[in-house]
Order: structure tokens, then sequence, then C-alpha cells
């Protein structure tokens, strides 16, 4: 595998040796000295008792012990080296705009954190940990001051529980993630047209009949939202309605516009099942159900989806048109503003505020409900001139797989936000990054929630002038090494899925091909084949990362040695062995491949891949001898490499092939 040693980590000018934070502080002040880490270490509160601030430190040092392998005992006569000072515990679970600030003082005699509320010391704890590196005599803590409190009170990750299965340990294991990037909401989207995720009591045919037996007890439900609670994360759930309802009415077709019968969704899409706008018995329905549920999230927001109503339904039924034209309703948009109002009276009534996507914004709906913008930055500055909050996720979609500095170069304040008047700035709240979940299982979706999720936790935390892309990638490849020792599981998932692959036969010819390939976002995959919830995700295309972290260490090494074949000898080294490695790999893998027998095999559609690395390394070695030698390229060599590069540039078994980046970099780089 190849290492990246050309990797810099780059916290800033004056503290550029130090550990990656991620995300960078507000202020950051490097000190003489070193705090060295050893089995004495002890952390404790010093502050007025807060038993789940203890806990939380002491889960810290337990995590920070397997972190360095150094067991720390907190021995009873040993001096605390962290001292925790919290001025006050704060609510009894995070609420939005509390104050979240920190500040953390390094010495060589100890540390000090200091924050107003339980929320600042938990993000201070997960700095103090980030700082965390190995010396030559071990583990230590550079000398700090840090400042620090977030740029938005919104930062979230939307995960997608309905679609496809995500068990609790999934769940919790994102929450530690989400916490040591100090994110700090956990939208749950818990019902869809392909299940419905919930234990109802009142409505029992909902998870019996609409989620082939894979759901959420209440029991379970509380337990997440306490989980999340002690970590500093608000949970919001989102059960969606009027659309996207096709697992409700499978138990309760009387709730639909169309009498049934219905059946749990397979494929993906968006359906046409709407709940009847038109009957009062859909609101009392709607009135116990969130009666029953809101008793479960403590939280004041619930978000009620809205998005993707399909008018088919309603247009064609007699009922709900002469319902409209009593109500002056002139079309489904009005029906569906109708809709929202009444569900936005009932979650009132229990003290909840509505959240839904852009697709509810109508002028009729209250100025305290929150909309949620995929579609764009346009609609979010809408909604702020309008009078409502909102969050944007229109850029912070993980499951398209856009690379980190996409989704880091998305500002929700950015684009038709930054000209808007400083009242109407005020109200957009912040992100929410969106693991939906077509194309991802229980096994893969740690690999696309994370590393880049901390990209964009990044960008909702750090001030907005932390732009510096070769930094953020320094950064993030660190911190994706440390968020292992969470529990997500996106590079330990990595191995098995390959090794299942082959079968019980030497995987390394299909690790070197997948290390240069990249998986396919939704769009793309969607358009290459006909999916559902029951295909099984056990290719190539599956185990694939969103982004290769060895060829963007190539890329990087292959642009100094075109802009300096002579003076940049160990990047030229590093891409001769990874060409050399990709030249000579086919050989093996087509042997591999041959041993499976002909056809159907996971490696039978990857061998025209395994070709075209082969000759993109025999490309890239002949490209590092002409650079080398002062040499330009042959105009003849330099055509047929555009022509087979452009043609590589097509997916291929629904994967890029990444590797043809640092070859094009030298090819343009020959040149000149």
């Amino acid at each position: 595998m190849l290492r990246l040693a050309l990797s810099i980590t780059l916290i800033s000018s004056a503290f550029a040796a130090a550990p990656a934070l991620m995300p960078l502080p507000v202020t950051l002040r490097p000190a003489t000295g070193k705090l060295t880490l050893d089995a004495t270490f002890k952390a404790a509160l010093v502050s007025a008792p807060d038993a789940r601030l203890d806990a939380a430190i002491g889960r810290f040092v337990v995590r920070l012990s397997r972190q360095t392998g150094i067991p720390m005992l907190g021995l009873k006569d040993a001096t605390p080296k962290l001292r925790v000072a919290c001025a006050a515990a704060g609510n009894d679970y995070p609420t939005l705009g509390e104050d979240e600030s920190y500040t953390l003082d390094v010495t060589s005699d100890g540390a000090l954190l200091k924050a107003p509320t339980r929320a600042g010391a938990l993000h201070g704890l997960e700095t103090f940990g980030q700082l965390v590196t190995l010396a030559q005599d071990g583990f230590e803590v550079p000398a700090v001051h840090i400042e620090d409190n977030p740029r938005f009170p919104w930062r979230g990750l939307m995960l997608d529980s309905a679609r496809h299965w995500m068990p609790l340990e999934v769940v919790k294991r994102n929450l530690d993630a989400m916490a040591a990037v100090k994110l700090n909401v956990f939208h749950w989207h818990l019902s869809e047209d392909q299940g419905f995720r919930v234990e109802s009591k009142r409505f029992p045919k909902l998870q019996q009949e609409g989620s082939d037996g894979l759901f959420y007890t209440q029991d379970e439900i509380s337990g997440v939202v306490a989980y999340a609670r002690d970590r500093g994360i608000r949970v919001v759930p989102e059960f969606d309605i009027p659309g996207h309802t096709t697992a409700w009415l499978v138990g309760y077709p009387e709730l639909g516009t169309i009498p049934g019968p219905y059946e749990i969704g397979r494929k993906w899409g968006v359906y046409e099942n709407a709940l009847d706008p038109s009957r009062e018995e859909t609101y009392a329905f709607l009135d116990a159900f969130f009666e029953e549920m809101t008793a479960l999230f403590p939280d004041p927001y619930f978000h009620i989806g809205g998005d993707e109503v399909v008018a088919r339904q309603w247009n064609a039924s007699a009922r709900v048109q002469a319902f409209a034209k009593q109500n002056n309703l002139k079309d489904a948009h009005a029906i569906q503003a109708y809709f929202n109002q009444r569900v936005q009276k009932l979650l009132q009534k229990r003290g909840k505020i509505l959240i839904g996507w852009d697709e509810v914004l109508h002028p009729d709906l209250p100025r305290d409900i929150v909309v949620q913008s995929w579609r764009g930055q346009k609609s979010l500055a809408e909604a702020a001139t309008q009078g409502y909050r909102g969050i944007l996720s229109w850029g912070y979609y993980l499951d398209h797989l856009s690379p980190a500095a996409f989704h880091y170069g998305v500002d929700p304040m950015s684009g038709d936000a930054d000209k808007l008047a400083p009242e109407e700035k005020s109200r957009i709240l912040g992100g929410e990054m969106c693991m939906w979940s077509e194309y991802t299982t229980a096994e893969m979706v740690d690999s696309r929630i994370w590393p880049r999720a901390a990209a964009i936790a990044e960008r909702l935390w750090s001030p907005a002038a932390t732009r510096d892309v070769d930094s953020m990638y320094a950064r993030m490849e660190s911190v994706s090494r440390l968020l292992e020792w969470t529990g997500v599981q996106h590079r330990a998932n990595y191995a098995p899925m390959l090794e299942r692959m082959m079968g019980g036969r030497p995987a390394e010819p299909l690790r070197v091909l997948a290390d240069a390939v990249e998986g396919l976002g939704l769009g793309p995959r969607a358009r290459a084949g006909k999916y559902t919830s029951l295909t099984p995700m056990n290719r190539l295309a599956d185990a694939a990362r969103p982004e290769s972290e060895s060829v963007r260490a190539m890329e990087t090494a292959a642009a100094k040695v075109a802009a300096d074949p002579k003076g940049s000898p160990a990047e030229a080294a590093l891409l001769r062995r990874e060409f050399a490695r990709w030249a000579a790999n086919d050989a093996r893998f087509r042997e591999l491949a041959a041993e499976s027998g002909p056809g159907g095999t996971p490696l039978a559609e990857l061998q025209p891949l395994s070709r075209d690395l082969a000759a993109l390394g025999n490309a890239g070695l002949k490209l590092l001898d002409a650079l080398e030698k002062g040499q330009t390229p042959a105009a003849a060599f330099v055509a047929e490499q555009t022509k087979e590069i452009t043609r590589m540039e097509r997916p291929a078994a629904e994967v890029n092939l990444a590797a043809i980046r640092p070859v094009k970099v030298l090819l343009k780089g020959g040149k000149k």
C-alpha cells in the first residue's frame, strides 16, 4: 500500500509541525514545551459536579488509552494532567444556540480545559485528543493556547435508515465519530417507501407490515437519544409526509389517496403514493401518531420531509379535487401547503417546531418553521428573505460521492446568501450533510460518510477564511486514521470486502486495482443498472472509496515532477514505484480471474479496468523517463495517450479509474 510520505500536515504557518486538527480552531497559539503522556495520565472535572461530564471524561480517557496503547488507570494518588472546568452543565439535552465555546491551555505541567457549558467541554476534549502525537520518546501533546467556538449553531448529519436498514451499532459508532469532529445534530430519516423503522405501539401495523421486521423499538430509540445527548448531539427525527409514504400505507391503506393494496417499495426512485389530504381521518391519525413519536424525541425540532410529492394521485382523485375547490386550493402545491399547515398545528400543540425540505416553503406557513434546502442556495436565500430560518444541504450530499474539495468549497453563506442583509443572514442556521442509502448498506455506509464528513464539519465550525484545500486534505487524511479509534469502520471494512470478492485467494492484485479507482455516486449508479433494496452490494463498485488517498498523493507528486523533473527525486521515485506496480499487476490479476472460471464472477467485469491500469502504469513510466532526461515525448505518443485517457475517463464496472489523473498531469507537463 502506498504510504503518503509526501503528505504534509499544515495546521497554520505558525503551527506547521503540529498534529492535525479538524475542525481548525478559531485561535491557536503554539507555546514552548510539551505534555508527556504516560500511565500516570489522569483527567478530572475540577468544577461543580456533573455526572454526565464525568462519564464523558471517563470515556475519553478510555479511548485515549486505546489510541496510544498506554494503560491509563486513573490512579487515585495521581495528579490530574488534564483538568476540566465547566461553569454550568447546561440543559438536560443539547439545544440550538447554546454556548459551545471552550479554551484549552497545554503546558509541560498539565492542561486546563475551560468551558461555559458541558457542550464546550465535550468539544475541548475532542481537540485535546487530536493534539496527541507520537514523538521519539512516546506520546505527547504540544504546548498550546486555543480559543474556539463554532461559526454555525446547526452542524448536522442526516442518516437514512429507511431505504437500507442501519443497525444500532452503525448509528452509535457514527454518533461517536460525529462528536469527534464537533457535529451536533443527528437528523434521523426513519420512514420511506422502502421501510417504516420505528415501533409504534398505537399503530403497530406501521412496523409489523412496513419494515420487513427491521425497525427500532421505542426503548432502542430512547437509548440512541440518550447516547447522542451524552455526546452533545441533538436527535431530530424525520417521518416523511405526505409523499414517500408507501411503507405507511402497507399497514394502513385507508390513509392513501387511492385504495391500494400497497406493497413495500423495493425499487429506488420517487413513488406516486401519497397520504390523502382531504380526509379528516388522515389528520386524526397523524395527531395520535405525533403524540406518540414526539414523546420519544425531546428535541424541539421535528422533520416532516415534504419533498418530492407527486401530484398525479391528487389530481386524479375526484374527492381531493372537490376538497381543493371547496378550500380554494388552486393546485397541488397549495394542497400540500394546506396539509403542512394542519401538520404544523398538530406539532405546535406538542411544543415542536416543524422542519421540512424546501418544497414546504409557502407564505401561508408560520415564520417559526425551518426550511432545509436540498435544491440549492437560492431556495435557502428565498426562505431567509421571507423570514424563515434555514439550513443548507445542497452541496453536502455524501451519497453523490463528490470529492471532499467540492464539499469544502460549499458555504451556507456563499452564492445567493452572500447578498442577504445582516438580519436575513442571521436566519441561516448552518448546514447538514445527507447520507441517503439507496446505494449504501450498513457494511459500507461508514466509508461513504468518513472522512469527507470531517471536511464539511470544518466548513460549518471554523472561520469562513479557513479555505486551504491542500491543508484540508492533509489534515483530513490524518483525522481519518484517528477516527478509527471512535469505532467507525470506514477503513476497516475495505479489506474484508475485497477479500470476499477473492473467495479466499490472495487479495493484493485486487487491492492494487481498488486503490486506483473511485466509486460512483447515486446518479451514475442509478443510470447504470436496475437496483432494488434486495440487490447485493458486494462488487468493487461497493467497496471502492469515494476518493483514493494514494492517487491523490501521486497526483501531487506528479505536479511537482512536471514542474521540476530534476528537483523532485523523492516524488519521482514514488511515482516510478507505483507506476511499475500498476504495470505489473495485470498479469497476476488475469491469472486470478482465470482461476475464477468464465463469466459471472466478481472479477470478470474488472478485467478491462485492470488492463487499463497496466497501460497507465506503462505510460507513466515512459513519461517519467522523458521528463527526467529533459526530452519532450513524441507527438504521436502524446496523441495516443490523450485519446486513451479520454476513453478511460468514462466509468467502467460502475467505478471511475482515478489512476488517470497523475498520468494526465505528467502528460500535460511533458508538453511544455
